[in-house]
């Protein structure tokens, strides 16, 4: 028992200078300091400010939680080891491995410490090359994406979606939720290449597919990227496509234009003009971030158009069905012969050999 509790006792020094370099002392401040705010009488008051609390507090307290349960757990572990009863080693020799497993997954995290990377994604999908079978694989990547976030508990809310004339979709965009969800998901930006034999061929040829994938941080307070109204250029239109019966027979659809940029955000699946406004300029704000950090500039008006083209041409990661099984990223020479895994949700070592391979590159953003 004597080796065991010394085991603890560093992986317990070892948790506290990981707690020291990620101010975790401060963070519990500042809930308490939130939580004191939150219950105010006149506290919803002011809406959008009690908001924005609310939604800081519930971040800080996703930061913090999983390092407090691992604390809690290695102090009843410890007192249980103090006790010196050898009828507890083998069950806590266990819990040991336990959470020195629970640990390196925790330290993991925190190599995602650039500007956005604690923030929710905004994930886009666009049919490329390829007619019906880029439009069915963009389907095919959206239920990976959708399954991905599942396996993580990480709500998913669709934003906008565009349906193929035969099968698959068009374009479709989607918000997931959760804590580091864009600095995971970051690397998935780019195009994605499908090998396989067309189901939609009547030779059943071999047939490549492309979509591209945009995966930008949530940017939704206004203050944090700051839009002038001459720029903004919003156009109503009637909403068509799937959606409920109010969506379809109201004019509340909305295409919004940052018109230094060019980039147009076209939202249509919420039935209020109001609610579809909001949701594009979020996600133009969230553009407007991504390409202000990629052209460094300080100005959101000194921002250049950002080059679809080249984009398009950036391929990241091929699947091939056909004639054998494989994903491959191009980047980090990542690959696995489990295709149906990775298609249906596990990504996360594609995940974790991008995020090697920055740091391997010394390009993680600062």
């Amino acid at each position: 028992m004597h080796d065991l509790t010394e085991k603890l006792e560093k992986l317990k020094k070892d948790i506290e200078l990981v707690l020291d370099q990620i101010n975790f002392k401060d963070i519990k401040s500042e809930i308490i300091e939130l939580e004191e705010k939150v219950g105010q009488p006149d506290f919803w008051h002011d809406q959008t400010q009690a908001k924005q609390i609310s939604q800081k507090l519930v971040k800080l307290k996703s930061k913090i939680q999983p390092w407090q349960e691992i604390l809690d757990t290695l102090k009843t572990t410890l007192e249980l080891a103090s006790t010196q009863d050898e009828s507890l080693k083998t069950e806590l020799e266990q819990q040991q491995k336990l959470l020195e497993t629970k640990f390196g997954e925790l330290k993991e995290d925190l190599i995602y410490q650039g500007e956005w990377d604690e923030r929710d994604a905004i994930l886009s999908i666009h049919a490329g090359a390829g007619g019906t079978d880029a439009q069915d694989w963009a389907e095919m990547l959206l239920r990976m994406y959708i399954r991905w976030a599942e396996a993580h508990k990480l709500p998913v809310k669709i934003l906008d979606q565009t349906a193929g004339e035969e099968a698959g979709i068009k374009s479709v965009t989607l918000e997931i939720s959760g804590l580091l969800t864009y600095g995971k998901l970051r690397g998935e930006h780019g195009v994605h290449r499908l090998v396989r034999l067309s189901p939609f061929n009547a030779d059943h040829l071999r047939q490549t597919s492309f979509a591209k994938v945009e995966i930008l941080p949530k940017i939704d307070q206004p203050e944090e990227i700051a839009l002038n109204e001459d720029d903004i250029k919003v156009d109503v239109y009637r909403a068509g496509g799937r959606g409920g019966q109010s969506v379809n027979t109201t004019d509340s659809a909305v295409r919004v234009t940052h018109t230094p940029t060019g980039i147009t955000i076209s939202i249509q699946n919420e039935r209020s003009q109001l609610q579809n406004k909001e949701t594009a300029l979020t996600i133009l704000r969230s553009r407007l971030a991504q390409l202000q950090s990629e052209q460094h500039k300080e100005k959101i008006d000194e921002l250049k158009g950002p080059n679809e083209q080249a984009a398009w041409g950036n391929q990241i990661r091929s699947y091939v069905l056909h004639p054998y099984s494989m994903v491959k990223d191009i980047r980090t020479r990542h690959e696995t012969s489990d295709v149906n895994g990775v298609l249906g949700g596990k990504l996360d070592e594609f995940i974790k050999a991008y995020s090697t391979w920055q740091i391997d590159s010394s390009t993680v953003p600062q």
